[in-house]
């Protein structure tokens, strides 16, 4: 209110007030908002190197449980007899139940029809009508004139989209059609003919039936030989026969797939354990300190996934710990493999490893790689864990900053409303002292005409 009555008479006194409140409020405020703005700048960095650090260990916690779920763990199914039936991994699925017993009771077969011989695909076989009828419905095909021979015959039911398809097969002794549906008993046809010419001769030279497997002690049918469901996870293919003889489905890979896990999950932990190294580094000797230097919650964040090589995942067998298997830590929190003890401990038992880091049934006392992780994530970003309590003393600061910062801005305006206040009542002072000494003058200059 006082800043337009200084501006017009500041030229009174010859100052610039204005300008001289402005440098008066700066001194008294300045140092403090510069200190306050250095504080709000690293404080904001901080919050965002946290926030990544939570993000990070996550994304490392989600990557390596996608790994243990995925083929690369588990390594190619293995069948003790590979003529009878063979087992490959379902696309994203992890197997469970292995090893099982499985019986090949019966494979599923199609139904097969089969026409005489006539002397080549393209002699006349007779103008007729053929109405296949099956589980779908009832399709008509007619040959006529256009289509009178095999091969016209053989275009028309494929053409039908009647589920059945037909091929010519053709020898030295000539050709004849065959005609077959899908693997499974509920894709078996009947053929009836109507028509001037005699019937066309067809032979069953096969049964629609389904296969029939037993898994430990369970029979189960499917429609067809290739067969999911039966073992969690695994897709099973029927090739023979051999009804009263077991064999087994196992999932007992080359060592290379434990290997490979091992070196994977080891890779993804380095990585995240030297981002949190620079995030923490204390800038000592000239370095450059990280933004998470001294932070309580950061520090407490190495200490619980350092604890990851020690702690028990699984409370049998001669592996229960990463250590075990030869993962140790290095001096910077890295981790290294011990390439020949882990090689010792697959070769010793791979199956037993493999449990280890991922149990087939998970209890409190055998929670795998992913139930340490889960465990981990789940203390550190809890309402009472270290990440979350970091996060929200961090985000106090930044409150507590920011009302910091309204109270000196406050209290400046309030300064600058007193001084503009108290440099309006000098000028006020200064004039009337300047008029009263140009009355005083004017009067002894008319003395001094007198």
């Amino acid at each position: 209110m006082y800043s337009s009555v200084i501006n017009s008479i500041g030229a009174g006194s010859g100052l610039n007030t204005s300008q001289l409140v402005n440098d008066l409020v700066a001194a008294s405020t300045g140092v403090k908002l510069d200190q306050l703005n250095q504080r709000s700048q690293l404080n904001s960095t901080r919050i965002s190197a946290m926030a990544a650090t939570a993000s990070a260990i996550t994304t490392f916690a989600d990557a390596v449980k996608e790994t243990l779920n995925g083929q690369a763990f588990v390594g190619e199914l293995l069948s003790s007899r590979t003529e009878l039936a063979n087992a490959t991994v379902v696309e994203g699925a992890r197997p469970e139940g292995l090893p099982a017993s499985v019986e090949v009771v019966q494979i599923a077969t199609a139904q097969r029809e089969m026409s005489d011989i006539f002397a080549s695909a393209s002699d006349p076989i007779g103008e007729r009508t053929l109405t296949i009828a099956n589980s779908t419905g009832s399709f008509d095909i007619v040959i006529d004139a256009t289509n009178n021979s095999l091969a016209g015959l053989k275009d028309a039911i494929n053409g039908s989209n009647s589920g059945v398809t037909a091929s010519i097969i053709t020898d030295k002794a000539g050709s004849r059609i065959v005609l077959e549906a899908q693997e499974g008993a509920d894709n078996g046809f009947t053929i009836t003919q109507s028509g001037p010419s005699a019937a066309l001769n067809l032979t069953n030279i096969g049964t629609a039936q389904d296969s029939i497997i037993r898994v430990d002690g369970i029979e189960l049918t499917n429609s067809s030989n290739t067969v999911l469901g039966a073992i969690p996870g695994v897709q099973l293919s029927l090739l023979a026969a051999e009804p009263g003889t077991t064999f087994t489905i196992s999932g007992d890979g080359e060592p290379l797939d434990v290997r490979g896990l091992v070196k994977e999950f080891v890779t993804a932990y380095n990585d995240l354990r030297r981002s949190l190294n620079n995030a923490t580094a204390p800038g000592i000797e000239g370095d450059t300190a990280g933004p998470l230097a001294g932070d309580r919650g950061a520090k407490e964040v190495i200490r619980q996934l350092s604890q990851l090589t020690s702690v028990q995942l699984t409370a049998s067998g001669d592996f229960r710990t990463l250590a075990d298997i030869g993962v140790r830590t290095e001096r910077d929190g890295t981790l290294t493999i011990d390439e020949k003890r882990l090689d010792a401990a697959i070769a010793l038992d791979s199956g037993a490893v493999k449990l280890m880091l991922e149990p087939a049934v998970k209890t409190e006392t055998n929670i795998g790689l992913s139930g340490a992780l889960d465990s981990i994530s789940t203390r550190l970003q809890d309402k009472s864990g270290a990440l979350a309590l970091a996060q929200e003393r961090l985000a106090t600061i930044r409150k507590s900053i920011n009302e910091r910062r309204e109270k000196i801005n406050e209290d400046g305006d309030r300064l600058r409303e007193q001084l503009q206040s108290t440099f309006a009542g000098l000028e006020r002072q200064l004039s009337m002292l300047r008029a009263t000494q140009s009355y005083v003058e004017q009067q002894f200059a008319s003395f001094d005409k007198d």
